[in-house]
C-alpha cells in the first residue's frame, strides 16, 4: 500500500486503536527507562569520581615524595658548599705560605677529592 493513496492522514493512522490508558502506560514506561538510564549514568559518574579521587591522591603522594627529595638534595648541596669553602680556605693558606711541599700535597689531595666525588656521583 502506498501511503500517498490512503485517504487518512499519517498521524491518525499512527494513533488508531490506542486508548487513553495505553498512552499513559507508554509514558510511564519511558519514564522508567529514563530513570534507569539516569541511574546508569550516575553509577558511571560515581566510578569516574572515585577514579579521579584515587588519581589525585596518587599525585599528592608523588608531589610530597619529590618535595622531600628536593629538600634532601638542597641540604646535601649546602653541606657540600661548606666542605668546599673549607677546602678553599686551605688553598688560600697554602698559597700564602708558598711552601712547595704543602702545595704539592694540597693539589694532590684536591685532585684525589675530585676523583672521589666524580666516581660517587656516577
Amino acid at each position: 500500500m502506498n501511503p500517498r493513496r490512503e485517504p487518512r492522514g499519517g498521524r491518525s493512522a499512527l494513533f488508531d486503536g490506542i486508548e487513553e490508558g495505553g498512552i499513559r502506560a507508554a509514558s510511564s514506561y519511558s519514564h522508567e527507562i529514563n530513570e534507569h538510564e539516569n541511574d546508569r549514568a550516575l553509577e558511571g559518574l560515581q566510578d569516574r569520581v572515585i577514579l579521579l579521587k584515587r588519581l589525585s591522591g596518587d599525585i599528592n603522594e608523588e608531589v610530597d615524595t619529590h618535595n622531600r627529595m628536593l629538600d634532601r638534595m638542597g641540604n646535601d648541596m649546602d653541606s657540600s658548599r661548606g666542605f668546599l669553602s673549607g677546602t678553599m680556605d686551605r688553598f688560600k693558606t697554602v698559597f700564602e705560605t708558598k711552601s712547595s711541599r704543602r702545595m704539592l700535597t694540597l693539589v694532590a689531595s684536591f685532585v684525589g677529592l675530585f676523583l672521589v666525588i666524580y666516581y660517587l656521583t656516577r
